[in-house]
């Protein structure tokens, strides 16, 4: 399962609507989590790592849209205190 990552313009967030999606903040930390639906979230502040099952890895930052797949089980490594917009479909 692949995690995917870009850079938006300004105009894909809008279109996406991204400043009206909920917000999440989480701090320095460690933990496993599993996607049991979609996941595109947009990331305001920080940085993480998110290590997949199969052992890929993936360094998210301020700036990225990030989209998770339902069924993805990984762990994240919250590097800087992270604050991301994000939406479940």
């Amino acid at each position: 399962m692949e995690v995917k990552i870009e850079k938006p313009t300004p105009e894909k967030l809008k279109e996406l609507g991204v400043e009206k999606w909920p917000i999440w903040e989480k701090e320095v930390s460690e933990f496993d989590w599993y996607y049991d639906t979609n996941e595109t979230c947009y990331i305001l502040e920080g940085k993480v790592e998110v290590t997949t099952g199969d052992g890929k890895k993936y360094v998210i930052e301020k700036g990225d849209l990030v989209t998770f797949p339902k069924g993805l089980r990984c762990r994240w490594k919250v590097l800087e205190p992270v604050r991301k917009h994000y939406n479940l479909f």
